[in-house]
């Protein structure tokens, strides 16, 4: 799953930044890479090694659920002096990372044969499965690599029917822009954990033009959505003790 925003609404990327999401991943145990997936050289290959067995397996994995450390793999883009990892790896440099902590929320074993591991992983952002894969493969006494890797879902668009781009260029080669149009889901959906208000048409109208405006009785002191009637998203805004609504974010019709 990759969420894309268009217009006004790619202002909304920022928040999406620390959602979470979850992967499905094959784990190639016994054989390690230069890259710690499939696409780089093999390094080690302990494949012919007796293998772990199926409770070692689930008692490990058991391990990793919950708050853990990382360390960012080299083939990354994060950035050293502002040079991404991944070519300084490229040229055979390899610099210190220092360890991260991440969130494993629940990790799933789908199949074990060995040496394939099959697992789905719902984690915090910032996780690298990569590294997830081979620190198992460590804890289990072997090395590994991910064989394969797909990001099931987004939060908070866990759910919602993904559109291939081939399946794309067919609605729109039938219908058009305004077939396309009607694929396009809501951008406060963005933010469902946010409170809303709502403004009646003047109001809404102030505040589309970047004026404060009174608020409500009752409403959420904070960060809110805003709609102007009927129900149309227009705003980010902020609640404020003093009893004002100010705009953050406006978003154009």
């Amino acid at each position: 799953m990759l969420p894309i925003l268009f217009g006004s609404g790619t202002r909304l990327c920022g928040y999406l930044l620390d959602s979470g999401k979850q992967y499905r991943t094959t784990a190639v145990l016994g054989i390690a890479t230069t890259t710690g997936d499939a696409e780089g050289e093999v390094t080690l290959d302990r494949s012919r090694e007796s293998p772990p067995s199926p409770e070692a397996v689930a008692d490990v994995l058991r391990r990793f659920v919950g708050e853990i450390t990382q360390v960012p793999p080299m083939y990354s883009a994060l950035k050293r002096d502002g040079v991404p990892l991944y070519k300084l790896a490229r040229r055979g440099i390899e610099v210190e990372r220092a360890p991260r902590r991440i969130r494993i929320d629940a990790m799933v074993l789908e199949e074990y044969r060995w040496p394939r591991l099959v697992l789905t992983v719902q984690c915090s952002k910032g996780t690298y499965i990569r590294t997830l894969v081979e620190d198992i493969a460590v804890a289990l006494g072997t090395v590994g690599h991910v064989g394969a890797l797909r990001r099931l879902a987004v939060v908070p668009f866990s759910g919602h029917k993904m559109h291939p781009l081939d399946s794309l260029e067919s609605v729109g080669a039938a219908g058009g822009l305004d077939a396309l149009d009607a694929l396009l889901l809501p951008p406060d959906l963005v933010l469902p954990g946010w409170p809303a208000v709502e403004l009646d048409a003047a109001a809404a109208l102030r505040l589309g033009q970047g004026q404060a405006v009174s608020a409500e009785p009752g409403w959420p002191l904070g960060a809110v959505r805003i709609y102007a009637p009927p129900r149309h998203f227009i705003a980010l805004g902020t609640v404020t003790a003093e009893g004002w609504l100010e705009p953050e974010r406006v978003f154009h019709r």
